[in-house]
């Protein structure tokens, strides 16, 4: 019989080729420095864009390139792979609009889904807060209603490309005595009066993407940016997560994929002994160990990618919650390990800024941590299997 193999589409293969193309030629060179300095490159995004791909999953009715999940994971995974600060304009794209395509008005989705796929606004998410991270619903952020109108006040923590976004989707509670079921989310442009941000926050990693506080005073924004109706904030949260954690996968990929292509590169070059280091069977196992690692995580990814695009039209899958979960957690972990041995793999110049493996490293780090650390990965997936 005929078995249609399990595999990524032609376009997608195609489309690895014009990222991999642009990031090669465009991003991976200004990596180190844009990582050094931990300026926004701004010239990346220009390029992201005029290649229309710095939101390719905003659908068509909105201008967009209607890319699917799984064309949005491989481009932010050959992003990444030259540089995972960069990584971020895709990614951090999706995750601030997944609520929009999910749960908001169509005026809502028409008004700003348009500038994004036009390169003219970029879109953040804000959950967060200084003491509801993990506890994400014991937020104090609050939005009173005052006529026809949300007054926001509250301070939102660790928020990716904080500043450059012109938008903002923000959780803020509503109702006080409802926990997690009397939030709601909202719509924050950047130029609402009483909208601020904190200091650039100093990182180990994705330096080149600004995470800073977005401190709301004040601030008074009609009902019609709301979020879906007043209460399904949280709910809205948790299913954006379900599809974002994906792309997280795909940046983790992407960080792990650079590293052990450039570890290959060097061990074949590079003589100890009278012979190439490659030549040593402890060096081949590390390595095959890491390319193992990585495409098991990129499986398990793009399978969670087809699920997370099904879902998205409207056909539910009961499984998109573990794997998305399991996906994150999985490439997360092996890009850690990966990048870390890469790093010995370089021996004393992996530890150099002179390479870019120890850059990686930084890198990798947070994709252990941020939408969902490891450890509350590892619960939702257990409760997934206890239901």
């Amino acid at each position: 019989m005929d078995f249609p193999l399990y595999a990524p589409a032609e376009e997608h293969d195609m489309l690895r080729e014009t990222v991999r193309a642009i990031a090669d030629e465009k991003i991976a060179p200004r990596a180190a420095e844009a990582d050094e300095t931990g300026e926004f490159p701004w010239d990346v995004y220009k390029a992201l864009v005029a290649a229309d791909l710095h939101a390719i999953h905003v659908p068509e009715q909105y201008g967009g390139a209607g890319g699917d999940a799984l064309a949005a994971v491989i481009v932010i995974e050959e992003v990444a792979r030259a540089c995972a600060s960069s990584s971020l304009i895709p990614a951090v794209n999706k995750l601030g609009t997944v609520p929009l395509l999910l749960s908001a008005s169509e005026e809502v989705k028409a008004r700003y889904l348009a500038p994004v796929a036009r390169g003219e606004a970029m879109f953040s998410y804000a959950l967060s807060e200084a003491e509801a991270g993990s506890d994400a619903a014991a937020m104090k952020t609050r939005a009173v209603r005052d006529g026809d109108h949300y007054v926001l006040n509250g301070a939102k923590m660790w928020i990716t490309n904080a500043g450059v976004s012109e938008y903002y989707t923000v959780m803020a509670t509503t109702d006080p005595s409802a926990g997690a079921r009397g939030i709601s989310a909202f719509v924050v442009e950047k130029s609402d009066e009483g909208v601020s941000f904190g200091p650039k926050e100093r990182k180990l990693g994705i330096r080149a993407s600004p995470t800073r506080q977005v401190i709301l005073d004040d601030v008074r924004i009609p009902e019609s940016r709301l979020v879906g109706e007043p209460g399904t904030g949280f709910k809205t949260a948790l299913a954006t997560l379900d599809h974002t954690r994906v792309t997280i996968a795909a940046q983790a990929l992407g960080i792990a994929q650079g590293a052990l292509d450039y570890a290959v590169g060097y061990v074949k070059e590079r003589k100890q002994f009278g012979r190439a280091v490659a030549d040593f069977q402890g060096v081949q196992f590390m390595v095959a160990d890491m390319a193992m690692k990585l495409e098991a995580a990129r499986q398990l990814t793009y399978h969670a990618a087809a699920k997370s695009e099904l879902a998205m039209h409207g056909q539910p899958q009961k499984d998109l919650t573990f794997l998305s979960s399991a996906a994150k957690c999985a490439a997360s972990d092996a890009a850690m390990e990966i990048t870390t041995d890469a790093v010995q793999l370089l021996g004393g110049y992996g530890y150099t800024q002179d390479f870019p493996v120890e850059r990686m490293m930084r890198d990798a780090k947070i994709t252990q941590i941020y939408e969902g650390t490891n450890q509350i990965q590892r619960m939702v997936m257990a409760r997934q299997l206890f239901k």
